[in-house]
Formats: structure tokens, C-alpha cells, sequence
């Protein structure tokens, strides 16, 4: 009997813990996700100031320089773009992450309502018998 009741004990923890092992799991995949997005494109913004440096190097004269800055106005062009992807794809990335975050406590509260109704109709049998055994 003692068994059984930690038994029992053990599923109703495992049952009430789920939800939240749900929450840190998917908390924990957006953070990588988010995480390996980030240092990406700081890898590329990085790449871009690099090449940037070194075409400054090789200015030389005045037909060099004046390349350099027609190249300067294209790469600001390029940067402006790719830092709105960036925030585009960060945008989509959270959406995702609230979407589902709200799917889990639906879920979550649907389970605890199931719960809750399977709960109250085990307790009235037995009020019942108690009851009538009182009499």
C-alpha cells in the first residue's frame, strides 16, 4: 500500500512539474537559437569591418581614395540592409518563441482544468458513501 501511494505521489510531481520542465526547455532552445543568430551576425558585421580596414590600406592616391568612398557609401548601403534582416529575422524568431510559449500554457491550463473536473467527480462517489454510512 505504501507503494502505491508513493507511487501515486511520484506521478502527481512528475505531472505538476511537466509544465515547467516544458517552459525551461523551450526557454532554453530559443536562448541557443537566439544565441547562435547573434554571434552569426556579429561574425559577418566583423567580416565587414575587416575588409573595410584593409581597402582603407590600400588607398594610395586620389583615384584610389576616391573609389574607397564610393565603396564606403555601397558597404553602408549593404550593412543597412543585412542589420534589417537581422532585426526581421530576430522579430520572427520571438514571435515564434511567444507563439509557442502560449500554446504551452494553454495546453498547460487545459490540462490542469481536466484535472481539476476528473478530481471533483472522484470526490463525489465516495462524499456520498461517506455520507451514508454516517446515517
Amino acid at each position: 500500500m505504501q507503494d502505491k501511494m508513493m507511487d501515486a505521489f511520484n506521478a502527481q510531481t512528475r505531472q505538476m512539474f511537466e509544465p515547467m520542465r516544458k517552459i525551461n526547455s523551450l526557454m532554453l532552445n530559443n536562448m541557443e537559437k537566439m544565441t547562435q543568430y547573434q554571434l552569426e551576425a556579429m561574425k559577418r558585421y566583423s567580416q565587414m569591418g575587416t575588409e573595410r580596414i584593409r581597402s582603407a590600406t590600400a588607398v594610395q592616391d586620389a583615384e584610389s581614395l576616391r573609389d574607397f568612398g564610393a565603396q564606403q557609401a555601397e558597404m553602408m548601403n549593404e550593412i543597412s540592409q543585412q542589420m534589417q534582416e537581422d532585426a526581421r529575422a530576430m522579430s520572427e524568431m520571438s514571435l515564434q518563441f511567444k507563439t509557442e510559449m502560449e500554446k504551452l500554457f494553454s495546453d498547460a491550463g487545459q490540462q490542469m482544468a481536466e484535472q481539476a473536473t476528473s478530481a471533483a467527480k472522484s470526490e463525489q462517489p465516495g462524499a456520498a458513501s461517506s455520507n451514508s454510512s454516517r446515517k
